[in-house]
């Protein structure tokens, strides 16, 4: 595989646990040097952490705080990157939360919570990512398998993940020609701190049997692909949405 980022940059909001911390560490490992996002002081530990095994790797790492649904937040993370390292090359817009429960028990703070961080946050990511994302630069959502789902009590972190699709799609039309892709990777259940959050013992029984290998997703089943649309090889692959998730769900 081609990686050629000597000097790239990739940014990675909620990168202090789970998914986002092993994107950090794989694309440091690729070259890239990497912003840190985290959004709280609950979460400032974590994202030290994971600063902390980037530098380990020999890549250059900037750690940034910020609630991402209030707009300022997201210019001022792409400030920070631009100012310390000149550039930017793949944004993994990764932070996002989730609330699982029935449609007539979600209440209007509920709706608000996932929709801005889930959507508005994402988006505005998206925008400044095409502002300032150098030529051939990668543009990585992460949605959830859920869009595919036939399922109840997802209904807000679902909906709240489906605009991402037809963000992607504008937005890798807007920006094509100057060689950006824009893709949204949708994991299917994975086995991290933030799935079990929301589940219980028969819950993920049923999700485990719903793969065709009889088991949850690992971190590690969705860091290839994250590399390779983070990649020069994956030029070809743009306004996509890839599901990843052994089965679980497909369209």
């Amino acid at each position: 595989m081609t990686t050629d980022t000597v000097n790239k940059v990739a940014i990675i909001t909620g990168a202090a646990r789970n998914m986002g911390s092993a994107f950090a560490v794989a694309l440091a490992e690729q070259g890239f040097d990497i912003v840190v996002h985290y959004n709280s002081d609950t979460s400032m530990l974590a994202a030290k952490n994971t600063t902390e095994l980037v530098q380990k790797i020999g890549a250059k790492a900037l750690l940034v705080k910020g609630d991402l649904s209030i707009f300022d937040n997201v210019k001022v993370l792409f400030n920070k990157a631009v100012e310390t390292f000149g550039r930017v090359d793949v944004v993994i817009n990764n932070a996002g939360k989730i609330i699982k429960r029935p449609v007539v028990e979600c209440t209007e703070d509920d709706y608000h919570q996932l929709f801005n961080i889930n959507c508005k946050a994402a988006f505005f990511v998206m925008q400044q990512a095409a502002k300032c994302i150098e030529d051939n630069g990668r543009i990585i959502n992460m949605g959830t398998s859920l869009l595919a789902a036939f399922t109840g009590s997802y209904s807000l972190y679902a909906g709240s993940k489906s605009p991402l699709e037809h963000f992607t799609r504008a937005l890798a039309k807007e920006v094509g020609a100057r060689g950006i892709t824009v893709n949204t990777i949708c994991p299917g259940p994975v086995d991290t701190e933030f799935f079990h959050g929301e589940e219980n013992e028969q819950t993920v029984a049923y999700l485990r049997a719903a793969s065709v290998a009889n088991r949850l997703g690992k971190i590690d089943d969705i860091v290839p692909i994250v590399k390779f649309i983070a990649s020069t090889d994956s030029q070809w692959t743009t306004g996509q949405t890839l599901f990843v998730n052994g089965g679980f769900v497909t369209r």
